[in-house]
């Protein structure tokens, strides 16, 4: 018996039903938020001297452009199980040649 069937059988005795439980968490989607990828510089400000709040360090291999971060959150949620819900903010538009352009009131979906 491995632990699963062992967790599930002392589970099973006290009235829950393990197979339902897991059927109803693949349901209910996983929230990450996009700075965890880059400590919250984003790419409008990447260039700047603060970092937000700084949160893991400006660490080796950190996400500089929106392929590396969009990368680290394809390896990220192939990682992950069930549906997955990415929280993207304002300095993580992909802006392009919209850069220096366009101000953040004006963003539309396209940019990101």
């Amino acid at each position: 018996m491995n632990r699963y069937e062992s967790a599930k059988a002392l589970y099973q005795a006290e009235g829950i039903a393990t197979e339902k439980a897991l059927a109803t968490l693949r349901e209910i989607p996983i929230s990450v938020h996009c700075w965890q990828g880059d400590d919250v510089i984003g790419f409008d400000g990447a260039d700047s001297l603060s970092g937000g709040i700084q949160t893991t360090g400006n660490y080796l291999g950190r996400a500089r452009t929106p392929d590396e971060l969009l990368a680290d959150i394809e390896k990220a949620f192939s990682l992950m199980p069930g549906k997955k819900r990415l929280n993207v903010h304002a300095c993580y538009a992909f802006l392009g040649e919209d850069k220096g352009k366009v101000d953040r009131d004006a963003y539309t979906y396209k940019h990101f």
